[in-house]
């Protein structure tokens, strides 16, 4: 049994922990999301519910309808990181309501920001289904 098998559950998995941490920050430790934090999980969220749908139901093209979403939660999440960096001046910032995209409210080991765990999350995730989907085409 092939290891790519189970890639389809590495991204479910890393979804939900994306899903749940990002209510637990914004409901429990009460830090209100940016604007781009918003289009994150407009983009996180679904995935988190139709992988499980596509485990369940044996849908093989389940990373079909996950990738474009993953890809496109990667983009933004990439901008926000360059962003958040100040890689990218913050005159572009699209965040004109609420907290700033470049308010810096967590920081784990001097680094690890919001932005980042996002697009280590939607990397890995895409990653995950894009080899999902190549194993299953050879199958």
């Amino acid at each position: 049994m092939s290891p790519q098998r189970n890639l389809h559950y590495v991204a479910w998995t890393l979804s939900l922990v994306a899903m749940l941490g990002s209510l637990f920050f914004s409901e429990v430790m009460k830090l209100p999301p940016c604007v781009l934090c918003w289009y994150q999980r407009i983009a996180m969220y679904p995935i988190a519910i139709i992988i499980p749908i596509g485990i369940l139901t044996g849908d093989q093209r389940v990373s079909r309808y996950v990738l474009p979403l993953a890809g496109i939660g990667s983009l933004i999440a990439f901008y926000h990181v360059l962003l958040y960096y100040g890689f990218i001046a913050e005159s572009i910032v699209p965040c004109t309501q609420g907290i700033s995209c470049t308010s810096r409210q967590i920081e784990w080991f001097g680094f690890l920001s919001i932005p980042l765990l996002s697009l280590i999350a939607f990397v890995v995730i895409f990653i995950s289904m894009f080899f999902y989907s190549s194993q299953k085409e050879k199958s």
